[in-house]
């Protein structure tokens, strides 16, 4: 029987920020009491018929570290009073500058959390104001040392590129910056326009001006030459990790392993089955058993979706590990989009593994169209 991983949706924040499309709520905190009573009644209702071990348990956002310390202790007590945690779990916090405190860390790590993931985005403060960060990178700054004080050592930094006014100059200033604290994680992400966001509306009206398609790619590839070069290893398309530190919890949902999530929004993936609870707050408060949305996987589609999360890593697909999965090669599986992929110097393939050529990490989305 495989390990499964917990997700946990907090969805508060201090102010939403302009380019997120989350499901997070600004100015409810009054709220965080009953939300959190709701949750912990999730956890406990789902757990009858679990067996599974949790290797991973991911406590994500909106901003989970502004809540009550307190309550994220009740949380993990309760996962852990219903689940089979093991011992040596990745136990992960996303944290934003500004909302912890000494104490406040030392909660969470007294509650068995031994990741965090500081979300800083860039040290250009302007930047930051842009965007609509409530930080900027002296409040970073502060709480990457105290948490490092507490004894937090596995630690994650995100950084963010295309973002408006952004200059190449800006990523390597970032990254020279980043490199000096010498995290052991750092997850760059580029920036995604979504719709109905303050950013996109800002970007419409004319008042940024995104970087173009070829400055992008340039930022891209610096980040990988400068991390790389510094001890980072690219694992997947947008993380980059010192040996023994990658994310396992992600790591684990691109192999396609199991998860449950729990909060308002959050996913699951269970038995071939995906389903999600209601995005909306207030009937999260009133039921939080309801659940959204169900699917159940065809055969077909597991292993289209295993092929394209496993493209997203570095290493990519392990043939034999596919042949074991699902009694099938891959290469006479999906030899049409291969062929095809190869052609255009996409993929590279050997007896042992699929993977992504240096073009095709740039232009990964093509290659995961291939299969959707």
């Amino acid at each position: 029987m495989e390990n499964i991983g917990i997700y946990v949706h907090i969805p508060f924040c201090v102010r939403k920020c302009y380019y997120c499309d989350f499901i997070s709520y600004p100015n409810k905190l009054e709220k965080q009491k009953e939300y959190v009573q709701k949750l912990k009644q999730e956890i406990e209702q789902r757990s009858k018929n679990i067996k599974n071990y949790v290797d991973t348990i991911y406590i994500g956002g909106g901003t989970p570290s502004i809540i009550n310390s307190e309550y994220i202790t009740e949380i993990l007590n309760c996962i852990r009073e219903n689940y089979k945690v093991k011992k040596n779990a990745e136990i992960t916090i996303e944290v934003n500058p500004g909302t912890v405190t000494e104490e406040k860390l030392q909660e969470f790590k007294s509650a068995g959390i031994n990741r965090l993931s500081i979300g800083l985005q860039s040290t250009k403060d302007r930047l930051l104001e842009e965007i609509g960060r409530i930080h900027n990178y002296e409040d970073f700054l502060n709480t990457y040392k105290t948490a490092k004080k507490v004894g937090f050592r596995n630690i994650n930094v995100d950084l963010m590129i295309g973002l408006p006014e952004q200059s190449l100059q800006d990523v390597e200033d970032s990254l020279e910056e980043i490199v000096k604290l010498n995290p052991k994680h750092v997850s760059v992400y580029s920036l995604i326009l979504e719709e109905n966001t303050k950013l996109e509306v800002f970007v419409k009206l004319g008042k940024f001006d995104l970087p173009d398609e070829e400055l992008e790619r340039q930022m891209y590839w610096k980040v990988k030459e400068v991390l790389e070069q510094n001890g980072y290893e690219h694992y997947e398309i947008s993380n980059f990790a010192k040996k023994g530190y990658k994310s396992k919890h992600n790591y684990n949902c691109w192999k396609q392993h199991s998860y449950l999530g729990f909060g308002v929004a959050a996913s699951s993936y269970y038995n071939n089955i995906r389903y999600s609870n209601t995005d909306n707050l207030e009937e999260y408060l009133k039921d939080s058993s309801k659940k959204n949305i169900e699917e159940k996987q065809s055969l077909e589609d597991t292993k289209k979706e295993y092929m394209m999360l496993g493209l997203r890593t570095l290493e990519g697909i392990d043939i034999s590990e596919f042949k074991q999965k699902f009694g099938e090669n891959p290469l006479y599986l999906f030899r049409k989009e291969l062929d095809k992929l190869v052609k255009e110097n996409l993929l590279e393939i050997d007896l042992n593994n699929i993977k992504l050529t240096s073009k095709g990490v740039d232009l990964a989305n093509l290659v995961w169209e291939e299969f959707v």
